[in-house]
């Protein structure tokens, strides 16, 4: 039995960067006091997601890997709490900039970095302007709480991300967000679909997936989005057992015992019967 609850957390974001790296901890503090051991903050948290404009000023807002202040100071939170932090932040790499999430151990320990691969381009949505391709391939990490798989927001769309992210071992699978309203089509509600790829993401590989989302109205110079929250963790065959709704901040929180969940997916034989040997055509298209 190796019991391990994960937390999901959603909170609408200031222009004040001290704010909401404040509102990130209380969070996290929260979630630790609830019992959790592995906690996600959404998508780029420590400031508006300034990607619905393109205006270079932003670029300042990068900071290097593992110098970054966000990292710091949550560095400085898991080693106090003993809890493991998936981070994610806005990176500076010489003349590059990267969508970037780190994970960090109980002790603190800045780990390895992730780059975000797949990058949106979209009204409202123009991380191309600013983000490189990530090219760091993807990654899992060895924690104190178990081994753990990310990726960010977009990828999440991405069914041979999370794939090769369970082919690696990993146990659980955090997807931080940053997602609303359509600008180009105010009708259109993409939560239910997005919800939708995820718990497909869980069942396909009999692994947990906590997706952390932003909530409240953010407004740029060309556009504004609301973005609807609905933060969730689900179940190894892909129920949600934890959500939140549009609105509210706040903290979710679930138990799982690993080992059994191990044991469940070895005998349910999906990587038994893979057969890689025919997917080769995935590549030439």
């Amino acid at each position: 039995m190796r019991n391990v609850t994960f937390a999901a957390t959603q909170f609408a974001v200031s222009s004040n960067f001290d704010e909401n790296i404040a509102k990130g901890e209380a969070l996290v503090r929260q979630a630790a006091e609830q019992g959790a051991n592995a906690i996600l903050l959404q998508e780029l948290f420590a400031g508006y997601y300034w990607c619905k404009d393109q205006d270079p000023k932003y670029f300042d807002w990068a900071e290097p890997y593992p110098e970054s202040r966000v990292l710091q100071h949550f560095s400085t939170v898991a080693k106090q709490l003993g809890v493991v932090l998936p981070i994610s932040y806005f990176e500076k790499a010489g003349n590059a900039h990267f969508n970037s999430l780190a994970m960090i151990d109980a002790d603190g320990t800045i780990m390895d970095n992730y780059r975000k691969m797949h990058i949106p381009d979209g009204h409202g949505y123009q991380e191309k302007f600013y983000f490189s391709p990530g090219d760091t391939g993807f990654k899992v990490w060895d924690t104190k709480f178990g081994r753990m798989g990310a990726a960010i927001c977009w990828d999440q769309w991405f069914p041979e991300a999370a794939r090769i992210l369970a082919l690696q071992g990993a146990e659980v699978i955090y997807y931080p967000t940053a997602i609303g309203s359509e600008p180009q089509d105010p009708n259109w509600d993409s939560r239910q679909h997005w919800q939708r790829v995820m718990q497909g993401h869980s069942g396909a590989n009999m692994v947990p997936v906590v997706a952390s989302n932003r909530i409240g109205t953010e407004q740029g110079e060309t556009c504004g989005i609301t973005f609807y929250g609905s933060s969730f963790i689900t179940d190894p065959f892909g129920a949600k057992v934890q959500e939140m709704d549009k609105t509210s901040e706040g903290v979710i929180c679930q138990e799982f015992d690993l080992d059994k969940v191990a044991k469940q997916r070895a005998s349910w034989g999906l990587f038994r019967d893979r057969r890689p040997e025919y997917y080769q055509r995935i590549t030439q298209f």
